[in-house]
C-alpha cells in the first residue's frame, strides 16, 4: 500500500463502511416516502409500517427471539440501557455486573445509586475475562438481576453469556446484555441463553446509520418496566394514559424511520453474507495482526486467541505516549483509531492500562490483509524509532 493512504480501523467505535444500499435505502426513504408510521390512513403509511415491522421480525430471527412486537426501537443502546435499568430497579435492589463494563451501563447505575440501587462487580483476570466462580458467593437475597457487556470495548474479551445465562436462570435473576460489540458478529439466541433483555445497537456490528437500536424483551419483564418516556404512539389516542401494548408501550414519538429503513437493508446483507463468515474474516485478520506485533516495546491488552474476543487489537506503548502514537499513526500514514479509555475506566484499571489508555485498533471485514499489513509495518517504522 501507498503511505498516506486511509485505513479506519475504528470499527468498534462506529462501523465504515456501512452495509451495500444502506445509504441509498436511507436516502430513498426521505426523497420518495417521508410519511410518518401507525399516523397515516394510505398506501404509503402501510408500506412503511411493513418495513418496520419487517424489521423487527429479521431483529428476532438474528438474536433468537420469538416475539416481533417486543422489539423495542431506540436512538441507540446507551438509550435502550438506560430504559430497562431505570425502568426496572429501584431502592433495595442490589445487581451484579462485570468489571469491563461501558459507561453506557455504567452512568446510569451510578445515577441509580443516588436513589438506594446497590451493584457489585464480578472481577475479571488481567486479560479481562470473567471470574465465574466468584459469582456465587457475591449473591445477596436482595439481588434482583446481571448486567453484562457481550465483549469488551476495549479488548474485545468475550463474556461467557451462555454459562452466565443458565446461572441467573437457576437463581431467579434477571439477565440483561449489552451486545453493542457482537451484534452481527457473533450468534446470539436470547431464549437459548436465557435472556431477560437484549440491547443492541445499529451502528457498529450491524451495519446500519447512526441513531438507530433498541432492546428486545420478554414479556415477563416487559411487565416489570416503568416506561421512561411517554407521549403519542399513533394508538389508543383517545386515551392520556401510557398504552399496554407492545412495542407502543415504550416507542413514545416519531421513531428514526430513516435509520430504521437503513437498518432493514443491513439485515438483509448480514442474512445473505453470514454472521459466520464476517467472524470468521474478522477473527482472521485479528489473528495475523497479533502475531506479527509481539515486541517487547508492546503490550497487547487482553486475549491473545482471535477466537475468543471481537475484532479488536488493543495495544500499550511501552515507553511512548500512546496519544502521540495515535496521533501519528494518522497524520503520517493515515490509519485511524481510537486511543484512551474508551469510555470504559474501570476496564482499564482491571487489565492494567490506567490511567494512560490504549490505543485501539478494531477491525472490520471489510478491511484486507493488504491493510493489516500496512497497519503492522507502520507501527514497526514507529517502534523502531
Amino acid at each position: 500500500m501507498a503511505e498516506n493512504c486511509k485505513v479506519y480501523l475504528d470499527n468498534a467505535s462506529t462501523t465504515y463502511p456501512k452495509a451495500p444500499g444502506v445509504a441509498q435505502r436511507v436516502c430513498e426513504f426521505i426523497e420518495h416516502v417521508g410519511c410518518n408510521v401507525n399516523r397515516g390512513e394510505y398506501e404509503d403509511a402501510y408500506s412503511t409500517a411493513e418495513v418496520v415491522l419487517d424489521t423487527r421480525e429479521r431483529l428476532c430471527t438474528l438474536f433468537g427471539f420469538n416475539e416481533p412486537r417486543n422489539v423495542i426501537f431506540t436512538q441507540n443502546v446507551t438509550v435502550a440501557l438506560n430504559m430497562v435499568l431505570k425502568g426496572c430497579f429501584k431502592a433495595g435492589d442490589h445487581l451484579l455486573i462485570s468489571a469491563m463494563e461501558h459507561n453506557a451501563v455504567m452512568r446510569p447505575l451510578t445515577q441509580l445509586t443516588e436513589n438506594g440501587v446497590t451493584f457489585d462487580r464480578i472481577p475479571c483476570n488481567r486479560d479481562g475475562e470473567l471470574m465465574v466462580d466468584e459469582m456465587e458467593s457475591m449473591l445477596r437475597p436482595n439481588t434482583r438481576a446481571v448486567v453484562m457487556t457481550h465483549a469488551s470495548n476495549v479488548c474485545g474479551t468475550l463474556m461467557p453469556i451462555e454459562w452466565v445465562g443458565a446461572f441467573c436462570r437457576e437463581h431467579g435473576l434477571k439477565f440483561i446484555v449489552d451486545c453493542a460489540q457482537t451484534g452481527g458478529t457473533f450468534p446470539i439466541n436470547m431464549q437459548a441463553m436465557h435472556l431477560d433483555a437484549l440491547c443492541f445497537t445499529g451502528h457498529k456490528g450491524l451495519l446500519a446509520p447512526q441513531g438507530i437500536g433498541g432492546f428486545l424483551i420478554t414479556d415477563s419483564f416487559a411487565k416489570e418496566l416503568t416506561p421512561l418516556f411517554s407521549g403519542g404512539t399513533g394508538s389508543f389516542s383517545n386515551l392520556e394514559t401510557l398504552p399496554l401494548l407492545l412495542p407502543d408501550r415504550f416507542e413514545a414519538g416519531t421513531p428514526n424511520l430513516p435509520g430504521i429503513y437503513g437498518l432493514n437493508t443491513s439485515l438483509n446483507y448480514l442474512e445473505k453474507y453470514g454472521i459466520d463468515r464476517i467472524r470468521e474474516q474478522e477473527q482472521s485478520l485479528t489473528q495475523r495482526m497479533m502475531e506479527s506485533l509481539t515486541e517487547k516495546k508492546l503490550r497487547l491488552v487482553g486475549v491473545d486467541d482471535a477466537t475468543k474476543k471481537s475484532a479488536i487489537v488493543s495495544l500499550d506503548f511501552l515507553g511512548k505516549d500512546n496519544a502521540e502514537v495515535a496521533y501519528r499513526l494518522d497524520s503520517e500514514y493515515g490509519i485511524m483509531t481510537r486511543c484512551g479509555l474508551h469510555c470504559a475506566p474501570n476496564s482499564h484499571k482491571t487489565l492494567g492500562t490506567f490511567p494512560q489508555g490504549t490505543v485501539r485498533f478494531s477491525i472490520s471485514h471489510f478491511n484486507t490483509i493488504t491493510e493489516i499489513d500496512y497497519v503492522v509495518k507502520c507501527i514497526h517504522k514507529i517502534l523502531a524509532e
